[in-house]
């Protein structure tokens, strides 16, 4: 009596360990795919957030040096000298940040 002794794929210790190297190989390239697109999606949400940081941080502190300069400015008679000082200033104030915009763009930078 004769047995012959058939070897599966199925149960080859080294197709196991190959198998499990490809699944494994596979496992990093869609973890890295999904990186890449997680990162890409990410990129615009955090850049809007940035932005609207910034722009409410600005509008706050531009509205709160802004309106008491206002309120101060309306309890004030309109023809006295804090007056007249006020508007003198705020108008030199304008044209020294006019003159160095026109400087920073005659010279390339902003």
């Amino acid at each position: 009596m004769q047995t012959e002794t058939v070897v599966s794929t199925d149960s080859d210790p080294l197709r196991a360990v190959a198998d499990a190297m490809d699944a494994a190989v596979q496992a990093v390239k869609d973890g890295a795919e999904h990186a890449r697109t997680t990162a890409t999606d990410a990129l615009p949400a955090a850049s809007q957030f940035l932005s609207q940081a910034i722009y409410k941080t600005s509008y706050t502190v531009s509205f709160g040096v802004v309106f008491p300069a206002m309120l101060v400015a309306h309890w004030f008679p309109k023809n006295n000298a804090v007056a007249h000082g006020l508007i003198d200033g705020a108008h030199a104030a304008m044209d020294l940040i006019d003159e160095m915009k026109s400087k920073s763009a005659s010279s390339g930078t902003l």
